[in-house]
């Protein structure tokens, strides 16, 4: 029985992770659970999954917690050195970094560093310091598996094969809710609007991401990072129907894809089971109704921030991190209502214009680049607002 913990239980990948697990009693347990601030959710997980470990967001969420709990668990950590705590935790053999954000990337470096295999939902982990984390779990044997839907179909489609033959691999995009928007309507959007996503369910700033396509962006950097390739080999197709997740195309002229219905549980399943598959008849695809399937494009006009995530890419060093971490203030300023649609990526990339570009070999220049990115996008915000 593999005992897998989980970076973000309470968030949209934890939820279905331990809906996976739970069907497949026999074959998994949960060691610890780490949240945020949603106790009430997590007093639900801990009573039908019965870890050793938790952790919240701070000691007031830690106290209401006991207080909820009818019979404690062996323990409730709180913080970042709670959240660390429980990365490292004896008893684990799998991690599910689920963690929205920058927020994942410490604990799931020292989930790594402790040796512990990682099922990776949390992009930004990779954005930020590929580098660092690819070389700390070759050091210590640790395998990382994509969670993400487009990057577990690319780790499939590349499986079995010579990573020379590859010419190029093809992320897919759903294109968001406003797909079919012009510009201008889009430049009136509001946080409601652009949280429509037609096709997924997900937290709410992965939500915004995929409207301003910022998220295909970040793939792109974890992609380069996770399967070894120069983003130059990157390329995205606008696809509306999100089921073909992503593909690889070899030199001889095949192109792999790799299908099946918008539902994160079989992405999550094929990591948590790895290098096995678990019997889920319930996500089959029905290849009757799908009988249109089809592809395009990007509009970088109405979705600059593509764009923007590519030039970031080809500057390297600790550019990621900073689009990463403007985009993050940028996005929940826009959720807020303080800022529109457009200024999302007006933010960002006046951000990247500010930023003298460091090495990403040490996580301490890393930390210290994701700092200044939030204290300029601060100001640019500031400046919008007054």
């Amino acid at each position: 029985m593999k005992r897998i913990g989980v970076l973000g239980s309470t968030g949209s990948i934890g939820r279905n992770t331990l809906d996976v697990i739970s069907k497949h009693p026999a074959d998994f347990s949960v060691s610890f659970l780490a949240a945020g601030r949603n106790v009430a959710l997590l007093k639900e997980q801990i009573e039908r999954f019965h870890p050793k470990l938790v952790v919240v967001a701070d000691e007031e969420h830690a106290q209401r917690l006991k207080e909820l709990l009818e019979s404690p668990v062996a323990a409730i950590l709180f913080g970042p050195e709670g959240y660390s705590e429980a990365a490292r935790f004896s008893q684990t053999d799998m991690v599910v970094s689920a963690i929205a954000g920058s927020a994942g990337l410490m604990p799931t470096l020292d989930a790594v560093s402790a040796g512990k295999d990682i099922a990776l939902a949390n992009k930004e982990t990779l954005v930020m310091a590929g580098r660092v984390v690819l070389k700390r779990a070759s050091e210590k044997g640790v395998n990382i598996i994509p969670v993400d839907s487009e990057h577990s179909a690319i780790f499939q489609c590349l499986r079995g094969e010579d990573p020379l033959s590859v010419k190029r691999i093809i992320l897919t995009a759903s294109g968001g809710p406003f797909l079919n928007s012009t510009r201008e309507e889009i430049m009136r959007a509001k946080a409601k609007d652009a949280l429509r996503h037609p096709n997924w369910v997900m937290g709410k700033k992965v939500t915004i991401d995929s409207a301003t396509l910022m998220n295909k962006g970040l793939e792109v950097i974890e992609a380069s990072w996770f399967f070894d390739i120069p983003v130059t080999k990157i390329d995205v197709v606008v696809h509306p129907q999100s089921i073909v997740h992503s593909m690889v195309e070899y030199h001889d002229g095949s192109v792999i894809a790799q299908m099946g219905i918008p539902d994160m549980r079989v992405p999550i399943s094929y990591a948590l089971a790895y290098p096995n598959r678990l019997n889920q008849h319930e996500y089959r695809l029905n290849l009757f109704q799908c009988q249109n399937l089809t592809f395009l494009q990007p509009d970088y006009q109405r979705f600059p921030a593509l764009e923007i995530a590519y030039r970031a890419a080809k500057t390297g060093g600790t550019m990621p991190a900073v689009l990463n971490a403007a985009n993050e203030i940028a996005v929940e300023a826009f959720i807020a209502g303080k800022i529109g649609f457009y200024d999302i990526t007006e933010i960002v990339e006046k951000t990247l214009l500010r930023h003298k570009p460091m090495s990403d070999e040490n996580i301490d220049d890393i930390l210290q680049a994701d700092g200044f990115a939030r204290a300029e996008a601060k100001n640019i915000i500031e400046g919008i607002i007054n």
